[in-house]
């Protein structure tokens, strides 16, 4: 059935599915997780970046915090191509034939991204700030007691959001697809975009500029690839109108 025929109560029916799927992915992802976050909390208390610290709990309930918020966050991270694959699901029906094959290729990349930005952040920025941070308590005489859950949170905060921030090519051009934003849109409030994104990199960032530059280039270049692939696929998204009203209209005669 085509999702424009769908009644609202169909369309209620249809995303109440996905969620399920998603829901059940997501359990037992969580179930995966526990035999996965030990092991990976460990390796990152004794990666280079934090080798040098002593880990302390503060609280009882500090490992146990901190072994929750990984178990959650990995689950998250191994759910995401379901999550994708069902959006894509929903939406598909409302799409033409060649942009639901296009559109089901972003997938892949989206998740890669994803992994791709957590990498950049963790390896190349976060092995800065922890240096600037420990450089400043030194010179201000400081002696840094550091608690486990305030640095996973702290590590979290800083991996996260570039995961997300590094799918904005792929999203820009999925918007784009389906009509939503033009080039020519991204392109006239490029002025706004880059302030929201200044912001966001002074709010992840220490108050340094070499740690806020850091960011805030790699968040400019991201969007200024988005432009230009959001133009590439506006091209392709006005080919397929054209070649599906020229199906439609040798259909009719």
């Amino acid at each position: 059935m085509n999702q424009k025929d769908m009644t609202i109560f169909e369309h209620i029916g249809e995303l109440r599915k996905r969620l399920i799927i998603v829901v059940v992915f997501f359990f037992v992802a969580i179930v995966a997780s526990f035999f996965i976050s030990q092991p990976l909390i460990r390796f990152l208390q004794h990666a280079d970046e934090a080798s040098q610290l002593t880990m302390n709990a503060f609280r009882i309930t500090d490992p146990f915090k901190v072994y929750m918020e990984m178990i959650f966050f990995l689950a998250v991270i191994l759910t995401s191509p379901v999550i994708l694959y069902q959006l894509w699901a929903f939406i598909s029906p409302g799409l033409y034939e060649r942009e639901r094959k296009v559109t089901l290729s972003y997938i892949p990349f989206s998740v890669i991204l994803f992994l791709a930005g957590l990498a950049f952040s963790y390896f190349i920025l976060f092995p800065n700030i922890i240096k600037f941070m420990m450089n400043l308590s030194g010179d201000m005489e400081i002696q840094q007691v550091i608690g486990i859950n305030e640095y996973f949170q702290f590590l979290f905060q800083i991996t996260v959001p570039f995961g997300f921030l590094f799918q904005l090519p792929v999203v820009m051009l999925f918007l784009t697809r389906l009509g939503i934003v033009t080039p020519m849109f991204l392109g006239k409030i490029r002025k706004y975009a880059y302030f929201i994104l200044l912001v966001i990199a002074a709010i992840i960032t220490p108050p340094d500029i070499v740690s806020h530059m850091m960011v805030t280039v790699p968040l400019l270049i991201l969007y200024e690839i988005s432009i230009a692939i959001a133009r590439i696929g506006y091209r392709k998204s006005l080919e397929a109108e054209k070649l599906q009203e020229q199906e439609e209209s040798r259909e009719e005669d």
